[in-house]
């Protein structure tokens, strides 16, 4: 094996909108029904694909008129959707940094244009050889061609590969371009799982 490839959200940065919408929500379930049925996790897919947050917003709007306030702050006040970074993981990916090892790259389902305001608030961003952003190349996970992205670009043979992601989904997509996968559940069950691999 000699390539690690990391998802970010949920693996390296705790991205979760209820972080925002407690503040504009006094009930759980009520934002729990709005998160679930207006700002659906498909809806915000679309703008991780390439559709402009202008876009997708406008969209909501016009199909909910009666939640636009709320809606608009999904985008407008999306970096209080950051939790920051899961820091057990970090500090995994700061140990196969050092081994010297691995090549380490990211491939990321992340709008174009929100993912800039991550760069700049974790360095460890800085650490990997390249990422693939899913709304940069108008493709994302599960599809293919997005994982073909990765591999073409920076010559990885897939079998050689392992790749790291909390969505199940995406794991088994990897699985069928012949990456090696962990499903991520907490940075404990990474680290042993790495170590029973031999990586770490």
């Amino acid at each position: 094996m000699t390539t690690i490839v990391f998802d970010l959200g949920g693996v390296l940065i705790d991205w979760n909108p209820r972080y925002l919408y407690r503040k504009l929500f006094t009930d759980e379930q009520e934002m729990d029904h709005f998160l679930n049925t207006v700002t659906t996790p498909d809806w915000n897919e679309e703008q991780d694909a390439g559709r402009t947050l202008a876009e997708g917003t406008a969209l909501l709007v016009q199909q909910h008129p009666q939640h636009q306030e709320l809606i608009e702050h999904f985008y407008g006040r999306w970096p209080e959707m950051l939790g920051g970074a899961i820091q057990g993981t970090v500090e995994v990916l700061t140990e196969l940094r050092a081994s010297g090892r691995y090549h380490l790259y990211a491939l990321t389902n992340w709008s174009e244009e929100t993912f800039p305001v991550a760069q700049q608030q974790f360095e460890f961003l800085q650490w990997f050889e390249g990422i693939v952003v899913s709304g940069t190349e108008k493709s994302r996970k599960p599809f293919p061609e997005f994982y073909h992205t990765l591999l073409t670009r920076y010559n990885i043979e897939a079998g050689q590969a392992l790749f790291i992601d909390d969505n199940e989904r995406n794991i088994h997509a990897a699985q069928a371009v012949g990456m090696q996968t962990v499903h991520f559940r907490s940075p404990e069950q990474l680290r042993t799982e790495l170590q029973q691999l031999g990586v770490l």
